[in-house]
């Protein structure tokens, strides 16, 4: 278990972003939790925690390949992404889901997107993959390049193998089972919860069946 996990694993439950029950995704499934980082914004600590995690390996990743900016799709992963950018002293582009008709006009917000931008896609979970696509694609159209795409937690629902064939490098902070395996281990997660989403994870990854939680995906 990853230092980087166990950060990131207590930070999800001491600020409530991680819940058990019965949820509806985005494809309109069933999931038996689901991942909220927008309640990051009301323990600053937490939040803090996840930010220096992904600035971490927003710096790793500079080590072998350059980096000009951030970006996020609204709302989750855009929250957080300020904190990111600020520790890793990069400029910050928040993708809107709609054009905006008034004002200054336009798909994005935040640093302007320039031709030939090498620019770090960052999002909160990754389920099958489409939503970032629909993050990513306003970007790759302004003529920016989107090499790179972070999560903090992979659902582990097929989204890294999809994405990867699309040539994306993918890098998860965490994935759903450890974190839910090391909450387990310490008495904040039951065993019945824990068999859920490993029974959850085991058979998305062998059904054909929408899966996404991607971005903004709504909950029940």
């Amino acid at each position: 278990m990853s230092i980087a996990t166990s950060r990131i694993a207590d930070a999800l439950y001491s600020s409530g972003c991680l819940s058990f029950g019965t949820f509806r995704i985005k494809s309109g499934a069933s999931s038996p939790y689901y991942v909220d980082l927008a309640r990051l914004i009301s323990s600053p600590k937490n939040l803090c925690k996840i930010a220096e995690a992904a600035a971490d390996e927003v710096r790793h990743i500079q080590a072998f390949d350059k980096i000009d900016k951030l970006a996020s799709i609204e709302l989750k992963g855009a929250l957080i992404l300020p904190s990111i950018g600020c520790q890793a002293d990069l400029p910050c582009i928040v993708v809107r889901k709609e054009h905006k008709a008034y004002g200054i006009t336009g798909r994005t917000a935040g640093a302007e997107v320039c031709k030939g931008d090498r620019i770090l896609f960052f999002d909160d979970v990754l389920s099958d993959g489409s939503s970032k696509i629909e993050g990513i694609r306003p970007l790759e159209e302004l003529g920016a390049r989107v090499k790179h795409l972070m999560v903090v937690v992979d659902r582990e629902q097929k989204g890294k193998e999809n994405l990867e064939k699309l040539g994306y490098n993918i890098h998860s902070l965490t994935r759903i089972s450890e974190v839910v395996r090391y909450l387990h281990e310490r008495g904040k997660v039951t065993q019945k919860q824990a068999e859920a989403v490993t029974k959850y994870v085991q058979e998305t990854n062998t059904s054909d069946a929408p899966t996404s939680q991607d971005s903004n995906a709504s909950s029940s």
